[in-house]
């Protein structure tokens, strides 16, 4: 068989998958679903952690030792190397033969597994040293700063296994597999509840159960996906390949990605760092308001940047820069209907909220005020965070790393001189959550500037009409919330049961009035389906 008589037998293959992927919304709601399963989980281990653990020292060591291999997958996970990846494997896709593409995924497989396997043995033999400049506000206290340690030793094998989860997860989101990678996530849910109840009543120190329980999901997650792939025939199998023409292609666009990328994760290591030197309990306390905003971004904000990847990758790859501008104009609309009411619910309701999640001995009504004030801080720049989610594709799909990494610079520095500004003014916690929100606008709207100015994006008609909607939609469901919450601090007199029903009925109800104010203003299902 010729090659080209390969390439065209292995596009008959993929032909009806293609034709069962659907349109975009439909990928969205698959992954949304999947990944509110896994945030659902999510909250129920968060509120676990919250009552058993509370904001002593384990639980600030924990947090920020298990910070550091989740930032680090933002640069070697679904981060800056799925950007690099799915453009290019996509392209194989659509251009290469299936041994092709299966060539080029055991090669990344083992450039990608190595590199990570060697940083690996390096950081858990260096770990003291490593953890000085991370955990410097914890260096004073000794046992808490050799806790930290052990810990960062027990979590950060989790890169290597969570960086090759999302390789994997690629390939499938790249083949319109999308409801497995996204329910993956659950795992670590299911293994930290699983740690926290039944192995931290035996530990000398509870809260290292859960570093244990990050360990363990990261084995747990990598085994779940591999069966998936090898249905499909492209199970990775690492072959050092010298000179892969993709792998190089891979490297060049994941170099500049790699800081490009996670600009927000930097910001809120940064965050961390600085809040290691605030009152005890601040690393708790952005954790949590943090956890809580990224429930929405989780679950439609990264869902959407999910699908819409692959997407505006094959439009690129077609030269179809129209129905590139549209999608991701249709994007940008789904997540101003979704991030709008979300951020103002967190805002209005974050003492309720936080109250009926996690208040007990443990965490305190003070813990509850205080977290409160850096969920809210958070709460402001959901839009933009989504946003960034978005146009940063824009400029991935064309392979183009350069320029988010520019305006990712341009945010981080802003970022860092808003933190000092606000540490030195007294805003403690609050002030870093505000300056990461600040900063991800500015991030988000230089982007935004940027593909404008490429001419790859430009606003379709009925903005106009379509922002007058959802302002109408919003104030009522505001007023709702402000109307049936109240003044927060009548929540302390009720019993647990009673938050529980009024928050539902909070929840739901300003949800109903949402999308009932939405039909009334004319946004029907053909307006939002693509």
């Amino acid at each position: 068989m010729t090659k080209k008589q390969d390439e065209t037998a292995a596009r008959s293959v993929e032909e009806p998958q293609q034709a069962r992927e659907g349109g975009l919304l439909k990928a969205s709601g698959v992954t949304g679903s999947m990944t509110m399963v896994s945030r659902v989980l999510g909250l129920c281990r968060d509120v676990a952690i919250a009552r058993l653990f509370g904001t002593t020292d384990g639980a600030d060591a924990f947090f920020l030792a298990n910070k550091i291999p989740n930032f680090m997958r933002r640069l070697f996970a679904e981060g800056a190397f799925n950007q690099a990846f799915v453009p290019v494997l996509s392209e194989y896709r659509s251009t290469r033969s299936k041994p092709e593409v299966r060539e080029l995924i055991n090669a990344v497989a083992a450039s990608l597994g190595g590199f990570l396997t060697l940083l690996t043995v390096i950081v858990l033999i260096a770990a003291p040293l490593v953890a000085v400049p991370i955990a410097y506000g914890f260096t004073d206290e000794p046992a808490k700063f050799a806790l930290f340690v052990d810990m960062l030793r027990i979590t950060f094998p989790y890169l290597l296994l969570v960086s090759m989860t999302a390789f994997c997860g690629a390939i499938l989101n790249s083949y319109g597999r999308f409801a497995v990678p996204a329910f993956t996530p659950a795992l670590l849910n299911v293994s930290l509840l699983a740690c926290a109840f039944l192995l931290a009543p035996h530990l000398a120190v509870p809260e290292m159960a859960l570093a244990w329980g990050v360990l363990l999901a990261g084995i747990v997650q990598l085994l779940f996906q591999l069966p998936f792939l090898g249905r499909m025939g492209l199970l990775p199998i690492p072959k050092l390949t010298p000179g892969h023409e993709g792998v190089a292609r891979i490297k060049k666009l994941m170099v500049p990605a790699l800081f490009g990328v996670s600009v927000s994760q930097i910001n809120l290591l940064f965050d961390t760092v600085i809040a290691s030197l605030l009152t005890a309990g601040s690393v708790s306390w952005l954790y949590f308001s943090d956890r809580l905003m990224e429930l929405p971004l989780g679950t439609f904000g990264i869902a959407v940047a999910i699908v819409v990847l692959p997407s505006l990758s094959r439009r690129h790859a077609e030269q179809s820069m129209t129905a590139f501008s549209e999608t991701l104009d249709w994007a940008l609309r789904l997540i101003c209907l979704i991030a709008i009411p979300a951020s103002l619910a967190l805002i209005l309701v974050a003492e309720p909220l936080l109250m009926t999640l996690f208040q007990n001995d443990n965490f305190t009504i003070t813990d509850v005020v205080q977290a409160s004030g850096s969920l809210r801080a958070y709460a402001l720049g959901l839009l933009a965070f989504m946003a960034i989610k978005i146009f940063a594709p824009g400029f991935y799909a064309r392979q183009d790393t350069r320029t988010p990494v520019k305006i990712g610079v341009i945010a981080m520095v802003a970022n860092m001189v808003m933190n000092l500004a606000f540490y030195m003014a007294g805003l403690a916690h609050v002030g870093l959550a505000l300056a990461t929100s600040l900063a991800a606008f500015l991030n988000a709207g230089l982007l935004w500037r940027g593909l404008r100015r490429e001419q790859v994006f430009t606003l379709q008609p009925g903005w106009l009409r379509f922002i007058a909607q959802m302002l109408f939609a919003n104030a009522a469901m505001a007023a709702f919330i402000i109307w049936y919450a109240g003044a927060w601090q009548t929540w302390q007199d009720w019993e647990l049961s009673a938050r529980v029903v009024n928050l539902s009925l909070l929840v739901f109800g300003g949800i109903a009035i949402y999308v009932i104010c939405l039909l009334v203003v004319g946004i029907r299902w053909r307006h939002i389906h693509r």
